[in-house]
């Protein structure tokens, strides 16, 4: 076993990473070096920062606190007593300190044993000695056990035995004549010198006799249970998401990270068409604070939600969700937990979606990371969902709300856990169908659990020539009614054409639990009606040219346009994109509807700037970026156009103190300094 090996030789020098540690992180991991897990490690040892080494431990025992809500850390503090006590005692007769030792490794890990059995200076045997403990099931281990200390060939420091790679021969002082595989003849040659130590010589787990008293693989695993369970129900998530996020989340959120349970569906909205990403985040605590003025419960949660391509992001906002509550609330509150629910049009394409939540109070957050694909059509009918629920709701119509289609939303709960009197409701759609697919096409809805084997629990057979024609059709559905016993159910949906031939297939599981009642988070969204549409379309504009789609940019730039006059912000960003697709003759006609903004002044006259630069009327533009500069001096676009307009003039002086003063204003600009320095070779 690697284990044993490592412990019985002199520790290794340490890895380069760790000697540049500082002191103080270099001895936490001393302290946690049993418990700590890789993931943990590797982070830490990336931290170059001393304040985020520290930050980073205080996250750490964060995580393992068994009463987070009081100032005292009673994991770590038992820890820290139990490595000043083997290194106190168990570092006697040997070059190393306690807590590299075997024994020292076992009390880091279980604490101080249930009961000892020193055989030292019995006749026979090597000097021994057997910790008892009784084990924690949650961590795998079995209700009581012992552990084997023994001097091999009866001197050195005591290792830990292992029934497989020891044996009984290693506790003998002689065997005599009896073979190494005689494994009975062995045991009763150590049961009749010793027969307190005989059993757990055979097996870790007293009276547990292997089979013809063979030594069992199993009790390796069994040890490397009990050497592996300080890091069990340990989330590491928390430690990637530090090395993520520790420039986005401020210092005094970073110890603070919570678990959750998420859903991330698509799903076509019937009003405009557009297909919108959705999703249910659950944090699995919530901090709250009491107002007393009013007398209620409440926190303040920040969503930061992205959509990433790689390195890019090609879409992001933010928004607030404030939670209010009265105390008579609060056992339900706490029961249920709360899930925040939002959605946002998307084009078709391969993304990661980042969803940051902090909470103000608590200094709390977790992030949700999920990998999408939206294929394209590619003129095929396909489906959308399932998305499944515990129910639904009614509303107008021309309300937009995440899960809801036509007049119903779904009320989601992410665990996807359902009570055995509930009726589980989903909702899928078609679309891309065809007039004749639409004629004699049907869709196959099928429930399954795992203890019918293949057998669906329920079939239903649903015509699309129910609904009337369009290029989307949507279905809401009821499981059942209550009927469903407690199992784990899959609902495959298939899409066929009237030939029988299946088009698409999309399955999604849950879980009927056999409790009358299960609490489902209480859902905190945004109401919005979608009269406008106009804003919906430049978000898809915005991912488009952020994913190098420009005709599709403009196509959305322009259908937002033509739908509803642009705002001011979505007006400047249409004409700054026109620009960079060269349409510079486009971008000004379309920039004059601000002209006599005065709140936008600098942004109309940088981009007429840009926009007569591009055209090749240099010393007209050049009368625009002054303009501007005179409004606002630290736009590092507009100096370095300025610069470059000077430049083309033969005005060198000038367009090198433009230049400058954008370094000035980021001094990582590699290409105006090479820009300068061209300048300067130019006119010494």
């Amino acid at each position: 076993m690697v284990w044993c090996q490592l412990a019985s030789g002199l520790p290794a020098s340490k890895p380069s990473q760790e000697i540049s540690l500082s002191a103080k992180t270099q001895d936490f991991l001393k302290l946690a070096s049993y418990i700590i897990l890789p993931q943990e490690r590797k982070v830490l040892l990336q931290l170059r920062m001393n304040n985020e080494q520290e930050i980073f431990i205080e996250s750490f025992w964060r995580q393992r606190d068994p009463t987070p809500g009081t100032p005292q850390n009673e994991y770590r503090d038992e820890l820290l007593r139990r490595f000043q006590h083997v290194n106190k005692f168990f570092s006697r007769g040997t070059s190393r300190e306690g807590w590299l030792t075997d024994k020292g490794r076992i009390y880091m890990i279980l604490g101080e044993p249930a009961s000892k059995h020193d055989f030292s200076g019995r006749m026979g045997i090597v000097p021994c000695e057997v910790w008892y403990y009784y084990g924690d099931k949650e961590k795998n281990l079995p209700a009581y056990f012992g552990l084997v200390f023994f001097q091999r060939r009866g001197s050195g420091e005591p290792r830990l035995y292992d029934p497989v790679s020891d044996g009984i021969p290693s506790l003998l002082l002689s065997t005599g004549n009896l073979p190494f595989d005689d494994y009975l003849a062995l045991y009763e040659r150590l049961k009749e010198l010793v027969p307190d130590l005989a059993p757990v010589a055979l097996s870790i787990i007293p009276g547990e006799i292997p089979y013809n008293f063979t030594p069992s693989p199993r009790e390796s695993i069994l040890l490397a249970d009990i050497l592996d369970s300080p890091k069990k129900d340990i989330n590491p998530g928390y430690a990637s998401h530090f090395l993520d996020y520790k420039g986005m989340v401020s210092t005094e959120y970073m110890t603070n990270f919570v678990d959750h349970t998420a859903c991330v569906d698509v799903i076509q909205n019937p009003a405009t068409g557009l297909l919108f990403l959705n999703f249910s985040l659950v944090p699995k605590t919530l901090s709250f604070d009491y107002f007393a003025p009013t007398d209620q419960y409440f926190c303040n949660l920040q969503l930061n939600a992205s959509l990433r391509q790689g390195e890019s992001v090609i879409f992001q906002y933010s928004k607030e969700f404030p939670v209010y509550f009265a105390p008579s609330e609060s056992d339900r509150i706490k029961a249920n937990g709360i899930s925040i629910e939002d959605s946002f049009p998307v084009i078709e394409g391969s993304y990661q979606l980042v969803v940051l939540l902090q909470n103000s109070v608590g200094k709390e957050f977790t992030v949700l990371e999920q990998d999408i694909v939206i294929s394209a059509s590619q003129g095929r009918p396909r489906l959308f969902g399932p998305v499944v629920g515990y129910g639904l709701k009614e509303f107008d119509r021309g309300i937009h709300l995440p899960y809801k289609v036509l007049d119903k939303k779904l009320l989601i709960d992410p665990s996807l856990t359902f009570a055995v009197r509930e009726s589980p409701s989903f909702l899928f759609s078609v679309t891309d169908i065809t007039e004749s697919d639409w004629r004699a096409g049907r869709v196959e809805v099928t429930v399954t659990g795992s203890k019918h084997g293949l057998a669906p629990f329920e079939t239903i057979t649903l015509p699309l020539n129910a609904q009337p024609f369009g290029s989307t059709l949507y279905f809401i559905q009821t499981i059942s009614d209550g009927t469903l016993p407690s199992d784990y159910y899959v609902l495959e949906v298939v899409l066929r054409n009237g030939s029988g031939q299946e088009l698409d297939k999309k399955k999604v599981q849950f879980i009927v639990s056999p409790n009358e009642n299960v609490p489902h988070p209480i859902a905190q969204t945004k109401m919005a009606r979608i009269a406008n549409p106009s804003p919906l379309y430049v978000i898809l504009a915005t991912q488009s040219e952020k994913t190098g789609q420009e005709e599709d940019a403009e196509a959305w730039y322009e259908r937002a346009h033509d739908s509803n006059p642009l705002g001011r912000k979505e007006l400047v960003q249409y004409s700054r994109f026109l620009i960079r697709i060269g349409k510079p003759e486009k971008s000004m006609s379309l920039i004059e509807n601000i002209k006599d903004e005065s709140a936008f002044r600098f942004d109309y006259v940088l981009i007429k700037g840009l926009a007569k630069m591009a055209m090749g009327k240099t010393e007209e533009a050049v009368e625009c970026f002054l303009e501007g500069n005179r409004i606002y001096n630290s736009d590092t676009l507009l100096l370095n156009s300025l610069g470059t307009c000077y430049l083309k003039l033969g005005q060198k002086d000038n367009a090198e103190a433009a230049l400058r003063a954008s370094l000035r204003l980021n001094p990582e600009q590699e290409d105006v300094k090479k820009l300068i320095t061209e300048i300067e070779k130019k006119c010494p």
